[in-house]
Order: structure tokens, then sequence, then C-alpha cells
């Protein structure tokens, strides 16, 4: 009965339907499933299979938006159980994310913050037009393990050099792995500024992320 329900649960997310996600998760605590293990084997499974089909282009941005935004839903129903039940969900590492300075682009970060969420990593997402000394201070405020830059233009691309060159600044930049991302953003532009990650898109940024973590 409780794998019917996280079968359920993981459809949910796959069809990036927010109602149904929130709605099976409470049914979950209803029953007295464990809430780790819905997180586990039902909404992070369906997250997976939406990154999947996202990388073989079946899905498209609004796809990932959707199943992110379903399991954002269900994840606020289960975690005050979760945090109620002493138990805590594996976090791989904790992540600052944001958008660099000058630059008010949203979504693909927002996009970046719910995939890492959905697969383990703790994610301090710091918002749009972030300067660099507030990456610093958080990053140091929250013990990051991983600081995630998002540019859109061309123009702010250069801040990402400033965060990178703050942290070192601040004595952080050897034990916080710097990841840069946004459609100007290239693998060449990232070895330049010396991160330590590029990624293309928000199922990417997983990959590269658990990379970066060993």
């Amino acid at each position: 009965m409780t794998e019917e329900l996280f079968k359920k649960m993981a459809q949910a997310v796959i069809d990036g339907d927010s109602e149904a996600a929130a709605a099976l998760a409470q049914q979950a605590l209803d029953r007295g499933v464990d809430p780790l293990e819905a997180i586990n084997k039902g909404l992070t499974a369906g997250m997976n299979v939406v990154g999947e089909l996202y990388s073989s282009g079946e899905y498209f941005l609004p796809d990932l938006i959707l199943g992110g935004e379903a399991m954002k839903a269900a994840l606020a129903v289960l975690e005050p159980a979760l945090k109620a039940s002493g138990q805590r969900r594996q976090v791989l590492g904790r992540v600052v994310l944001g958008t660099v300075k000058g630059d008010i682009h949203e979504i693909g970060k927002s996009l970046v913050g719910s995939m890492l969420s959905a697969n383990g990593f703790e994610v301090y997402d710091l918002g749009i037009d972030v300067p660099a000394e507030t990456f610093v201070a958080k990053s140091r405020e929250y013990g990051a393990d991983i600081v995630a830059l998002s540019a859109l233009l061309t123009t702010t691309m250069l801040h990402q050099r400033d965060v990178i060159e703050q942290l070192a600044e601040a004595g952080l930049r050897d034990r916080v792995k710097v990841m840069v991302g946004g459609s100007p953003v290239t693998q060449a532009w990232a070895d330049q500024i010396g991160a330590d990650g590029f990624a293309e898109d928000a199922a990417g940024a997983v990959v590269v992320a658990r990379r970066l973590m060993g």
C-alpha cells in the first residue's frame, strides 16, 4: 500500500501537480508513513525522473519548473513532521545560491535551487541582485560548501569573478567550491575566473554539485 502511495507522489511531481503532491504528502502523514521515506522514495524519485526527462529533451523548462514547485508543495507538508520526529534529510552539502549584483533574473536560479534541494542539498537562496559581500557573509554564516552564482547578462557575468575574488580575500576560497551558470556563461569563462564548476541547466547543476562534494 505504502509503495503505491510513493508511486503516486512521484507521479504528482513528474506531472508538476502541486495540489496532488501536497494532498498525497498529507495522506502519507495521516497514514503514519515515515516522512523521510516519503521524501526519498516518493518526491526525490519523481524529481529524478523529471531531471532525466529534461536532460533527454522530452521535458522543457516549464515542466522542470512545475516539477520543482510540486516537490516544494509536498515538502512544505512533510518537513514540519520530519523536524518533529527529530529526523533529518541526508544533507549532501550546503549551497548558498543567488543571482549576482545588477542582475534580476530569477527563474533559472530558483530552478537550480529546487533541483538541488530535491536532490538532498540544503539550499540558502539569497535571491536576485546579490552583492559579492553578501555572498561572502552568508557563506561564512551558513558554513557553505558550495556557492552557486547565476548571471544572465554579459555585463553582470563580471560580478561572478568579483565574488570569487572576495571569497579569496576573506580566506574562504579553499573551503568553498564555486559553481557558475546562466545563458552567457561558458566553461571557458568558468575556467578563466577560477570557478570549480559550470552547468548549462538545473539538471546539470545537480550533477556538478554532487561531483564537487565528491
